[in-house]
């Protein structure tokens, strides 16, 4: 039994290790066409969200409308800020800013048609969020989506902010 906690010690401490990575070095492309350096991604010190999408995602869309409907209040209270990044491919691309739009979504929205963030940061499903600190270091990575998970993202950010 010491053996067994003793293992999951040193794997929750590499794990750790592994969560404090800076950002990697992708290009992206905003939605209106812009080249962005994925490691430049920041919030003037504090913390921010990169949470990747797909257009044709359900539990990605419901996860980003409902963090929407709490967003003014996040960024008042901390701060944080949003970045939305789909993985829609090249085919798909024209639909990212039509359901942007629609959904009022006021998040920055970068395009990774590769997957090429998603697969640096260790993603393999979406919806997939990382939250990163002031420093540019992933904290934290989450995969899925439930209603009332948001909740726990903003916990996250606040709990940053109070180190």
């Amino acid at each position: 039994m010491k053996k067994y906690f003793v293992t999951l010690a040193i794997c929750l401490l590499a794990g750790i290790g592994v969560a404090q990575a800076q950002l990697p070095a992708v290009t992206l492309k905003s939605i209106d066409g812009a080249t962005v350096q994925s490691e430049t991604l920041s919030n003037d010190g504090k913390p921010f969200i990169i949470d990747f999408f797909a257009t044709w995602c359900k539990p990605c869309n419901r996860e980003l409308s409902a963090i929407a409907e709490v967003y003014d209040e996040w960024q008042e209270e901390t701060g944080v800020k949003i970045y939305a990044v789909s993985i829609d491919q090249a085919q798909n691309i024209n639909k990212v800013k039509p359901l942007v739009d629609q959904n009022e979504w006021e998040y920055e929205v970068l395009l990774d048609p590769n997957s090429d963030l998603l697969k640096a940061l260790g993603g393999q499903m979406i919806p997939f969020v990382v939250v990163v600190d002031g420093n540019g270091k992933v904290v934290s990575k989450h995969s899925g989506y439930t209603d009332g998970a948001e909740e726990e993202l903003i916990q996250e950010v606040r709990n940053l902010l109070a180190q």
